[in-house]
């Protein structure tokens, strides 16, 4: 029997689409209700899958990996599929893969998998290259506890931002995050001096990119975040989250420039709402955590 074409192979996204309901064909009015209940975890974006050498199935593998969220020990194939949007044979397949090169663990009294010993490699490996740690782990420290908030440092991973180094200085307010941890990129402080800190023709290429990961009807409240944000970026050299993350937390972030853009990172200085004003940040806090940014790239020799 002759094999199908690969056209001929229905993509993850109509095997979907079949599996909850979801007409293929629809109106304006259908496609944005079915856009609330789209996958959480895209496997890749429209533009990746016409990529000629992007590969797919490396792709689903990472896109399984990511579904894991904090304190979530475990996840079956049915979590995985509803996450990603993929068949469950196309998770199977995957999850056995991914348990039998050590990335993923089974465990057999939940008939499910968790992440494997493989992830952590990966992690490690990544933050033990980053000497620019070594050199703001003190200098964060310090400024966190001067200003008894919780000082952070954090990289772009995907739509997200990664933290790559924490330092807590009231120990009232030990804002529940740690290094390895994920702060949305559109309404942190975090996220939005990351993407302050590249050229006005990048951004706005970034944030093209970055909308495609957002409901339509949430978008323009997260891009008018970011317009407010480059503005005030522009006059004082940061950015604000004014409870946009979460409304009990105001925060000030400024991006850190290590001369690779493709790499931009950023600081931020994140306080209880109760206990600052905005005055407070743009007087007193931005600018130290402006002087701890300094410091850091004057000690990577930048």
């Amino acid at each position: 029997m002759q094999a199908p074409r690969l056209s001929a192979i229905p993509h993850w996204s109509t095997v979907y689409a079949k599996r909850n309901h979801v007409p293929l064909f629809r109106t304006p009015e259908q496609a944005a209700m079915t856009r609330t209940i789209a996958p959480s975890v895209l496997p890749e974006t429209p533009e990746q899958r016409d990529d000629p050498e992007f590969i797919t199935s490396v792709a689903r593998a990472f896109a399984v990996l990511r579904c894991y969220r904090r304190g979530e020990r475990a996840l079956g194939n049915k979590d995985l599929s509803y996450r990603t949007g993929l068949p469950r044979s196309t998770v199977a397949r995957l999850t056995h893969t991914l348990t039998s090169l050590g990335y993923l663990e089974y465990l057999p009294d939940s008939e499910k998998y968790g992440l494997g010993i493989g992830v952590v490699g990966f992690g490690q490996t990544y933050l033990g290259a980053l000497d620019l740690r070594e050199v703001a782990r003190p200098l964060l420290r310090d400024l966190a506890h001067e200003v008894q908030a919780t000082v952070a440092m954090a990289a772009r991973s995907g739509d997200d931002m990664m933290l790559l180094e924490v330092a807590h200085g009231n120990p009232t307010f030990a804002l529940g995050v740690s290094v390895g941890e994920r702060v949305p990129r559109g309404t942190s402080a975090l996220g939005r001096a990351c993407a302050a800190g590249l050229s006005v023709q990048a951004r706005e290429k970034r944030l093209d990119e970055f909308r495609q990961a957002f409901r339509p009807r949430d978008w323009p409240d997260v891009l008018r975040g970011f317009r407010e944000a480059f503005a005030d970026f522009e006059t004082y050299g940061f950015c604000f989250s004014l409870g946009d993350w979460n409304k009990e937390v105001w925060g000030v972030s400024v991006p850190l420039d290590c001369g690779e853009p493709h790499r931009m990172m950023a600081l931020s200085c994140s306080m209880p709402a109760r206990s600052v004003t905005r005055e407070q940040l743009i007087m007193q806090i931005g600018p130290r955590l402006k002087l701890t940014r300094d410091r850091i790239l004057q000690g990577m020799g930048v």
